[in-house]
């Protein structure tokens, strides 16, 4: 028997959750939809869902075993505490919460109640971000010792609630949440410095563009940037390891890998190479038989996995994928940062 999921908050993200269950997911079946807004409301009803006039009814709602939060930022924490409180299991969207500590207020009720509790981070299941892992995991080009994470546009200022600070808008908790998360599972290591740099271009209260150095106790550094202001975008990832560099260039994945055809030390030679910048040895192009190229790995790529997981979950099949723990720390991160900024310079972490 299908799991029965309510929605609370039906925008933008509360119907991609109805469409991509609905269409998708046989083990969850959405249920109905509480928002505070008559529109989505209406648009609930129109596509045959039950409709709740309060989150007490939704709460009160005995069929119901999953709540999917998709409300604005700031309102995670009460609704995800009354709602386990009422004995269901709850997902809510990311950023989980604004700061850290409202985090650990929801795992301490999930811990009292015994019900399941977990963050919707789906871009652990990105095909970008699973290509990248692989090499990494993989060692298709030795150990990484630096990587570029972005994502940019030029969209210019925030929409909507995303641009006021008692929201928890900004771009650190929109897109930031998604890159840091992606690196905290990748990277398996303590975060043990930040350097971070968040610009208001076209949003006076939130960041609409940020820069963060991330430094890991195992060496590696790791730049993670989001831009709402930029015309010519850099590639979605570059990463340096010590056998080769990867590439992908968007989130069509164009790119490539480019590594060590052998273990060879390359030889100095005496004579100097002349480029378009002038004379130079330690610069001159690599000779093309040192290299080889390489396609980038194929990998399966799939965002319905997060609710298949919760629901092996809860039969009781599966370990818990996306755990209150690791959004814990991804938090701890995004507060590092705001203080790195506020500081203005960076600060040592044990995260």
């Amino acid at each position: 028997m299908a799991h029965k999921l309510a929605i609370v908050g039906f925008g933008g993200m509360g119907t991609w959750h109805y469409e991509n269950v609905s269409k998708r997911v046989d083990e969850v079946e959405v249920k109905g939809v509480y928002d505070v807004r008559q529109e989505p409301m209406d648009t609930a009803a129109s596509l045959g869902l039950k409709t709740y006039g309060s989150l007490d009814a939704v709460l009160n709602d005995p069929e119901i075993d999953i709540v999917t939060i998709a409300t604005p930022n700031n309102f995670h924490k009460d609704i995800a505490i009354k709602a386990m409180r009422a004995g269901k299991n709850v997902i809510s969207e990311k950023p989980v919460t604004i700061v850290s500590s409202e985090l650990e207020e929801i795992m301490a009720v999930a811990k009292e109640t015994g019900k399941l509790f977990s963050v919707h981070q789906n871009r652990r299941w990105d095909k970008d971000y699973l290509i990248i892992k692989k090499i990494l995991s993989d060692k298709t080009i030795g150990e990484p010792y630096y990587i570029e994470s972005r994502v940019q546009g030029s969209r210019g200022p925030l929409h909507g609630w995303r641009g006021y600070k008692v929201n928890g808008g900004g771009m650190v908790l929109d897109w930031g949440i998604h890159l840091l998360d992606q690196m905290l599972d990748m990277i398996d290591s303590k975060v043990v410095d930040i350097d971070a740099h968040l610009f208001s271009i076209h949003t006076p209260e939130v960041d609409d563009n940020f820069k963060t150095m991330i430094k890991f106790e195992n060496g590696v550094s790791y730049l993670v940037e989001v831009a709402t202001n930029c015309f010519i975008n850099q590639p979605r990832w570059h990463v340096c390891c010590k056998e080769g560099t990867a590439v992908v260039e968007n989130w069509d994945c164009d790119g490539k890998i480019v590594k060590l055809a052998n273990n060879d030390e390359l030889a100095w030679e005496d004579v100097i190479v002349y480029t378009s910048a002038g004379p130079t040895r330690t610069m001159a192009p690599r000779p093309e038989e040192t290299t080889e190229q390489l396609e980038l790995p194929e990998v399966e790529a799939d965002w319905t996995n997060f609710y298949r997981n919760i629901a092996a979950v809860l039969d009781g099949k599966a370990e818990l994928i996306v755990k209150p723990e690791q959004c814990l720390r991804v938090m701890k991160v995004v507060d590092a940062i705001f203080e790195s900024h506020e500081k203005s310079h960076s600060i040592s972490v044990n995260i």
